[in-house]
């Protein structure tokens, strides 16, 4: 199985999307909203819709990729077919996410001349899709959000084609924690230890260790995937 295309979801720190750049992720944001880099991948705000200007802003940006409005209710399917044939102006690949049982039979594999992939919530504590994983068979998916490893483990249940995340940039952000796959022992957390772990519980300080912790996490999450999908 090939490598899926990784994608670091900016979150307005410049210097997090250098890091992950540097690392080989690709860069996606949310839009509207700021960029730093050109955009491989761009995502709506699914709590807000709004069609011009979300549109406005993929004509302007012309990502490789992007979502549409979700399917969350069964009558909203020409609604998202209409977001997607618009989208398709401007990307090469449309990612419709259903959120309701028995929705993917009725999408379309391509549409306006772009692929469409569907889009898979990975489920965590915070929430995730409720769509069982047997509707995605046979269909190329893409994962939103989740921790890497359990992004990982869907890749063996689902055609996983891309990735999309900022679960690194947050624990190191608000706990100096970095990934590595599963093999911190010595931590509270075997999956993302603390720098002070790492370092044999030692003080540790400076101002930039925040930084150190997130770049460890991409290096460690783009070896790892190449290690285990090549």
């Amino acid at each position: 199985m090939a490598v899926p295309d990784l994608i670091y979801c900016a979150d307005g720190n410049p210097r997090f999307a250098q890091i992950a750049i540097d690392a080989g992720f690709r860069y996606g944001a949310r839009l509207p909203g700021t960029t730093y880099h050109p955009l491989y991948f761009a995502d709506q705000d699914w709590k807000n819709p709004d069609r011009r200007t979300y549109m406005a802003e993929l004509a302007a940006h012309k990502p490789h990729m992007a979502t549409v409005l979700d399917l969350e209710r069964e009558e909203q399917l020409p609604d998202v077919l209409a977001w997607a044939e618009e989208a398709a102006q401007f990307v090469e690949v449309v990612v419709i996410v259903p959120k309701l049982f028995d929705a993917i039979a009725h999408l379309p594999r391509a549409i306006g001349g772009a692929e469409v992939r569907l889009g898979y919530s990975v489920p965590t504590r915070y929430g995730g899709t409720f769509v069982p994983t047997w509707e995605f068979a046979g269909r190329p998916v893409h994962l939103l959000g989740g921790s890497p490893h359990r992004q990982m483990e869907m890749c063996h249940y689902l055609d996983v084609r891309s990735v999309d995340g900022n679960m690194m940039n947050k624990m190191a952000a608000r706990h100096c924690q970095f990934w590595v796959p599963g093999t911190a022992r010595y931590a509270d957390n075997r999956w993302w230890p603390t720098i002070r772990e790492a370092n044999a519980g030692a003080m540790v300080e400076g101002n930039d260790l925040i930084y150190l912790a997130f770049r460890r996490s991409c290096v460690n999450i783009m070896a790892t995937w190449q290690q285990s999908f090549r």
